[in-house]
């Protein structure tokens, strides 16, 4: 079992950048595929970015493709979200999950342990 949390949000103005990290605890990060969402006030949660074990193979949603990047270091136990030129529909909470087993990336139900979540709030 792992436990995910993370950090980094905060308010930040509209073209502004943060970066969200994702520290894991009781099992080594490098066993999961690992993903972000966010779910923004009355929205169902999306993906958002997800990375390979290896750090070698990423994907995006279309919407956040040349803004966000997502990285691992497996040796530090933590992914990361940089989320740069942030825009108003950028604000919800930003959650990281491990899935263990293969599946679709951007489908929620591949991943079996989630975070908390950290809130970003992006202003006009």
């Amino acid at each position: 079992q792992v436990q995910l949390v993370e950090s980094g949000g905060g308010l930040v103005q509209a073209g502004g950048s943060l970066r969200l990290s994702c520290a894991a605890s009781g099992r080594t990060l490098s066993s999961y595929y690992m993903g972000w969402f966010r779910q923004a006030p009355g929205k169902e949660r999306e993906f958002v970015a997800g990375i390979s074990r290896s750090g070698t193979s990423t994907n995006y949603r279309d919407s956040v493709k040349g803004r966000f990047t997502i990285s691992r270091d497996n040796a530090k136990n933590t992914v990361y979200l940089q989320v740069n030129s942030l825009k108003p529909e950028d604000t919800a909470v930003y959650s990281c999950a491990a899935a263990e087993l293969p599946g679709v990336p951007n489908r929620a139900a591949s991943y079996k342990y989630w975070g908390q979540g950290t809130q970003v709030t992006v202003s006009s």
